[in-house]
C-alpha cells in the first residue's frame, strides 16, 4: 500500500517549483491533490493525470481569507476529507535583496502577508474539518535562513522565523484533536524560479561550500521529508523542525 493512499493534501503554492514537487510525489504515492495557487496547473495536473494519479487546481489568494475558506470546503465538497495541509506558498525569489533601509514599508508589508498570514488563513481554514476527522498533518515550510543569521532579506528571513513559531505553537494548541504539525526548512533550492534569476542562481550556487553535502539542492531532495511528516510513519511527532539543507545549518 503507498504511504499516502486515499490521503487529502492540500499543497499551497503547487503549480511550481518545489510545490509542483511535492504534489507530483504525493499523488505518486497515492495522495489526492489540492493545488492551491493564484498560478495555473494545467500542465503539472496532465502529467499527474497521465501517471495515473489525481489532482485538481483551486485558485486561492493565501491572503484573501474568503477565497481560503472557499478553497477548503470545495476541497471538501471533491474529496470528503482533509488530511494534510503543506503551507508552501511564499514570496521570496522576486524580492530584490537589499538592507533594512532600502526595504520599503509596502514590501515588508506583502512579504508578511503572503509568508505570515497566508498559512494562518490557510491553517484556519481547515482545522475544523480536521478537528471532526480526529486526524490531520500541518507542515509549514520555512527556511534554512530562519536558522541562522543572514543579512539583505531581512523582511523573508523574519516570516521564515515566524513559521518555526507559528507551528509549534499550533501543535501544543491542536495535539489533542489528533493534528500534528512540523516544519521543514530547506536551504536554498535550484527551482525554475531560482534559475530565472542569474543573481539568486549565483548566490544559491556559492552557499553549497557552507554544507556538509556539497552540491547543489534540488527540490526533489526535500519530497522525501515532506511524505514522511504527511504519512502515518510521523504520527508521533509534532512541533519539530526538519532542516533538508545538506548540513548547512549545523556548520
Amino acid at each position: 500500500m503507498s504511504r499516502l493512499e486515499d490521503r487529502v493534501a492540500v499543497i499551497t503554492g503547487g503549480s511550481q517549483g518545489i510545490g509542483a514537487a511535492y504534489a507530483r510525489s504525493f499523488t505518486a504515492e497515492g495522495a489526492k491533490v489540492v493545488i492551491a495557487d493564484v498560478a495555473p496547473a494545467n500542465n503539472l495536473i496532465a502529467e499527474v493525470e497521465e501517471l495515473g494519479g489525481t489532482a485538481i487546481f483551486i485558485e486561492t489568494d493565501v491572503t484573501n481569507e474568503a477565497a481560503v475558506a472557499k478553497m477548503a470546503t470545495m476541497t471538501v465538497d471533491a474529496f470528503g476529507r482533509i488530511d494534510v495541509l503543506v503551507n508552501n506558498a511564499a514570496l521570496w525569489v522576486n524580492i530584490p535583496a537589499k538592507p533594512i533601509l532600502d526595504i520599503p514599508k509596502e514590501e515588508w508589508d506583502r512579504v508578511l502577508d503572503v509568508n505570515i498570514n497566508g498559512m494562518f488563513l490557510c491553517t484556519k481554514a481547515v482545522v475544523p474539518q480536521m478537528r471532526a476527522q480526529g486526524y490531520g498533518k500541518i507542515i509549514n515550510i520555512s527556511s534554512g535562513r530562519a536558522l541562522k543569521g543572514y543579512t539583505n532579506l531581512l523582511h523573508y528571513d523574519t516570516s521564515k522565523g515566524a513559521v518555526i513559531s507559528f507551528t509549534r505553537s499550533i501543535a501544543r494548541e491542536l495535539g489533542d484533536d489528533g493534528i500534528r504539525a512540523n516544519t521543514i526548512a530547506p536551504g536554498g533550492i535550484m527551482t525554475e524560479g531560482v534559475l530565472a534569476h542569474d543573481d539568486v542562481r549565483t548566490h544559491i550556487a556559492k552557499g553549497t561550500v557552507t554544507r556538509a553535502i556539497k552540491r547543489e539542492q534540488v527540490p526533489e531532495d526535500v519530497v522525501g521529508a515532506c511524505i514522511f511528516l504527511a504519512s502515518a510513519e510521523s504520527d508521533f511527532i509534532t512541533g519539530q523542525v526538519l532542516a533538508v539543507d545538506g548540513g548547512s545549518a549545523m556548520n
